[in-house]
């Protein structure tokens, strides 16, 4: 029963927390954490009632190898699609990456095991607390990555910032027009009086014909958004430069009001932070993006939020490096 107790009280956490900021990974969190909790406490209140269902328990746990080999199996077919449909870049080659890990990372584990030798056997048990930290934090960012982009955002925008990516040949790629599309999708549920204006954010890159902007400012307006309601943003290379540089344009055409920022649905909780980092009235949504392009993507966004607190996790990892030490140390005493 405690474990409900603490579900309960970690659920209600969560809803303080998301309506004071929902822009807070900390929020992802909690409601795993609640999660988990509430799970826990439903199979115990089941296995009270019904002692059967305590099997079913054991039977899922004793079945997680397999679904191991099941995710790995899947990512690696995921990475091959997206090699024949979008090239071999690092980033489209991450799920690929990441199913192999699953299956490598274990086998390694083990022969370092076998070999009996004490740093070895150290060495396997910090491989194993390592990727047992960054799998919960993944876990984390996928459910609330998920969950905030679910959100229906609940402002009336003075402008509606629409993140770039690639153009090819001076045209708008599927991919940069789902968020085209959104965008005009928010635009038109905003009544004619108070129509919000239309920020297409993006620079030039080494190998596009024109600015991401401009090239998404012709399609909105071919779209039949009027000229006068859309400012295009042509000098960004970075989201953080498109929230920011978006912002100098609202500013600009006296747009001062709250703000929602359209991208990809892979791709709003890091929009999200960032927004919050930067300190601005904006609420991210996502528009749908090819289930093929989903694995790489997450991988890649859960990849740059690493990155952008790696002194936290490199922190939180101090304790398996010491832990890892002590048992290190207590091996070789006891062989000795």
């Amino acid at each position: 029963m405690m474990s409900l107790f603490f579900a309960a009280a970690l659920g209600c956490s969560y809803v303080y927390l998301r309506r004071k900021d929902p822009r807070m990974l900390r929020n992802g969190l909690v409601l795993v954490a609640a999660c988990w909790f509430a799970a826990v406490g439903a199979l115990d209140v089941l296995s009270q009632w019904f002692p059967w269902t305590s099997w079913i328990t054991l039977a899922l746990f004793a079945l997680t190898p397999l679904a191991i080999v099941v995710l790995a199996g899947f990512l690696i077919s995921n990475g091959a699609t997206m090699m024949r449909h979008e090239g071999r870049s690092l980033g489209n080659l991450l799920s690929l990456i990441a199913g192999v890990a699953l299956l490598g990372l274990p086998a390694v584990a083990l022969l370092l095991v076998t070999t009996l030798n004490p740093v070895a056997i150290g060495m396997a048990a910090l491989l194993f607390f390592l990727c047992s930290y960054f799998g919960v934090v993944f876990v984390v960012f996928l459910a609330y990555a998920v969950v905030y982009g679910r959100m229906k955002h609940s402002t009336t925008p003075d402008a509606v910032v629409i993140l770039g990516s690639q153009i090819i040949n001076g045209k708008v790629p599927p991919l940069l027009r789902s968020r085209l599309d959104k965008g005009i999708e928010v635009y038109h549920a905003v009544p004619s009086a108070a129509a919000p204006l239309l920020i297409p954010s993006g620079g030039q890159g080494a190998d596009e014909a024109m600015p991401e902007g401009v090239a998404m400012a012709e399609y909105l307006v071919a779209a039949g958004i009027p000229g006068e309601h859309v400012a295009a943003e042509d000098q960004a290379v970075n989201t953080a430069q498109n929230l920011q540089l978006s912002t100098v344009v609202a500013r600009a055409h006296g747009r001062t009001g709250a703000m929602v920022v359209v991208t990809n649905n892979y791709h709003v909780l890091r929009a999200a932070l960032l927004s919050r980092k930067l300190g601005l009235d904006a609420q991210v949504v996502g528009s749908p993006t090819a289930r093929y392009f989903l694995p790489s993507a997450f991988l890649r966004e859960f990849v740059a939020i690493l990155q952008e607190h790696r002194k936290l996790h490199v922190f939180m990892c101090l304790p398996f490096l010491a832990l890892t030490g002590l048992l290190t140390a207590a091996i070789v005493l006891v062989s000795q």
